[in-house]
């Protein structure tokens, strides 16, 4: 992938909004390419300071006041010829406008999305799982072990699969709450990286495509499949993230196969 087409698809990288295949496209360009490295952190830094609370305009309650007090004095005014007096008008309401619209649309700027918010909420949960030192309730590596211990504590069964003799050993799992709901976090190891595999049921009936994000310096991968929501975040590199997105829906795959054979 050249700079040009890097640099075209940047913004939607860090918004997560490209596939799996895009972003580790993207992700192997920038480690080695110091300009579009460089593009890419100033697109990150605008796109905090856009989202800072500082930057929000509260207009004063005097300017209302000012604003309409001139509004009534002019159209007192015996103004000649009347093309001046109108335009003094027509200029006072043009700036009433604008200080409407900048009320209305600056909060919809500044507020973040929905995804945004989640990701967020996945990130501070992964955090603090390590800086607690609480990664897991259920401490094992035995998926028949972890799979039965939420039961009666979530009202539903995260499916725990095996991903040992792949590179990727499970280490147990705990309760969480992501989103105003308990989910099942479920955690692995790739060498020194700890991954956090958070689970909930999906309101949405089909299933959804990998979108893969990078919040706070932590790797993001989220899909649907099955009725369930799947967020998976880690220090882990985007290339060995997505194999372990894959081999987990491999897993389920060959799971649902089983089941209905």
């Amino acid at each position: 992938m050249s700079c040009q087409e890097t640099r075209e698809l940047l913004h939607g990288y860090v918004d997560g909004e490209l596939d799996l295949p895009k972003s580790v496209v993207i992700e192997a360009h920038l480690r080695n390419c110091h300009a579009c490295t460089q593009t890419y952190k100033g697109i990150r830094s605008l796109r905090s300071a856009i989202t800072d609370d500082a930057l929000r305009f509260e207009p004063p309650e005097y300017l209302k006041d000012r604003l309409r007090s001139a509004l009534r004095s002019e159209s007192k005014a015996d103004l000649k010829p009347g093309f001046l007096r109108w335009r003094w008008l027509v200029a006072g309401a043009s700036l009433v406008g604008a200080v409407i619209a900048i009320w209305a649309i600056a909060p919809i700027i500044t507020r973040p999305s929905a995804g945004d918010v989640l990701a967020q909420e996945i990130v501070s949960s992964h955090v603090r799982s390590l800086m607690a030192d609480h990664l897991t309730d259920v401490p094992s590596s035995d998926q028949h072990t972890v799979k039965p211990w939420f039961d009666g504590k979530l009202d539903f069964s995260p499916p725990v699969r095996d991903l040992s003799k792949q590179g990727f050993s499970l280490n147990g799992g705990r309760l969480d709450y992501i989103g105003n709901r308990p989910v099942a976090a479920l955690i692995y190891q790739r060498r020194q990286h700890s991954i956090n595999l958070f689970v909930w049921p999906s309101t949405e009936g089909a299933d959804g495509n990998e979108k893969a994000s990078v919040h706070q310096g932590y790797n993001l991968i989220r899909w649907t499949n099955g009725g369930m929501n799947y967020w998976v975040v880690s220090d882990l590199n985007l290339a060995e993230l997505q194999q372990f997105v894959q081999l987990l829906q491999e897993q389920t795959q060959a799971r649902k196969s089983q089941v209905s054979g």
